[in-house]
């Protein structure tokens, strides 16, 4: 699976990229590439929260939803930031990407009064 996706505004930090590839990786359920279309050497890992972690459920304000064109919650994809290193991989958990499934349109959306961690760690998942 491929798709791609432009963001509102663009990932802090990445500026002023907004167009993106989010491409599944293979053998792999649930985690993606999400690579710049103007610069290829810019590139997340980010991972399907409806897989890995149910538990999860950001909330959004009723603007960031419009700003999405997002109707309802199962309109969304929502993406998480995962970050290997040698002792695991984080993920934050504090500011998803949610995706409207059908357009493509997304942002990065920071969650504000919600307790969720800035790194959590991604614990392995049983099919």
């Amino acid at each position: 699976m491929s798709a791609s996706l432009t963001f509102v505004t663009p990932i802090p930090g990445l500026e002023p990229l907004r167009n993106f590839t989010l491409t599944e990786i293979e053998g792999v359920n649930g985690l993606y590439t999400l690579r710049a279309v103007d610069n290829d050497g810019i590139r997340l890992f980010v991972i399907d929260a409806a897989f890995y972690l149910p538990d999860y459920s950001p909330e959004i304000s009723d603007e960031q939803s419009s700003a999405l064109d997002v109707q309802r919650p199962e309109d969304a994809m929502v993406l998480v930031v995962a970050n290997p290193g040698d002792g695991g991989t984080s993920m934050n958990l504090m500011a998803p990407i949610i995706v409207n499934a059908t357009t493509g349109v997304c942002a990065q959306i920071i969650l504000e009064g919600q307790d969720w961690p800035l790194r959590a760690e991604l614990s392995t998942r049983s099919a």
